[in-house]
């Protein structure tokens, strides 16, 4: 029986769509599961190394990645409303003059904030999860949120000051592209084409089954939050464009890539 190994993040979003997959919840026509649960920003790097087959990226840094992966139709996160948020704690900063904290240096949320922000170069990369921290012990004037800490700033005393998705949607008039899967273009494409439809059979598995009841997967994944955060998570990150990325996935997908272009032709 074939073995695949897989990379995503542990986000509950993540873990919901590929619990059914995984955890033979669903016929996975032999296939059995090797995962590696990482932030993005890693999977990025490993993207980039050709470390992992199969593996959950940010679409920031897939402009890199063309040449040898392809991505795959089902268990991305696009929408409407979910991009990443630039918050400050006291006083909002000088542009001119501020450090922002961002999730990676290859996230799309370092893009959609170059894209809104093109004037400001100093930039401190940390992991997700340390950037609400960052700027409220003063470490980084602002930062840029994703994830579950979309559902916390506010109550740590932090402000919002843009979202960086909106930003984007109004510009392009499309969904915002974050997070896609790819497969290696050394894997046989009947293989990819049967993960793909296979993933595809998870998220409807999980919409269909396991919203009302969380599975276990996803709560012990999801590094303490509560229930209601972990079902804001899934609300707000997996969608129908997680089934389908669809025609309007890809111009989005199109759109980010002229964003990265124009960015790096500028740097």
């Amino acid at each position: 029986m074939p073995t695949i190994e897989i990379g995503f993040s542990p986000c509950p979003n993540d873990t919901f769509i590929f619990d059914a997959l995984v955890n033979q919840k669903i016929d996975t026509k032999g296939y059995t599961f090797n995962i590696h649960l990482e932030d993005v920003q890693t999977l990025n790097e490993w993207a980039i190394a050709g470390k992992l087959p199969y593996s959950k990226i940010s679409y920031g840094v897939w402009p890199l990645l063309k040449k040898n992966y392809q991505l795959l139709k089902s268990g991305g996160a696009l929408g409407k409303g979910v991009g990443p948020l630039l918050i400050y704690k006291d006083q909002q900063p000088n542009p001119s003059t501020m450090q922002v904290a961002i999730p990676g240096i290859n996230t799309t949320a370092h893009l959609l904030f170059s894209l809104a922000f093109p004037q400001v170069k100093n930039k401190k990369f940390l992991v997700f999860n340390e950037i609400e921290e960052a700027v409220l012990s003063g470490k980084v004037d602002a930062g840029v949120i994703i994830h579950e800490n979309r559902f916390t700033y506010a109550q740590k005393g932090l402000s919002k000051w843009m979202d960086l998705g909106n930003f984007f949607e109004e510009k392009f008039n499309a969904p915002i592209p974050l997070g896609g899967i790819i497969a290696s273009n050394q894997r046989d494409p009947e293989e990819i084409a049967t993960i793909d439809a296979l993933i595809k059979e998870s998220v409807e598995y999980a919409f269909k089954n396991s919203y009302n009841i969380l599975p276990e997967f996803v709560k012990c994944h999801s590094q303490e939050m509560s229930e209601e955060v972990m079902r804001q998570h899934i609300d707000l990150y997996v969608n129908d464009f997680s089934i389908d990325m669809g025609t309007q996935g890809k111009t989005a997908i199109d759109a980010l890539e002229k964003v990265y272009a124009s960015f790096n032709a500028s740097a």
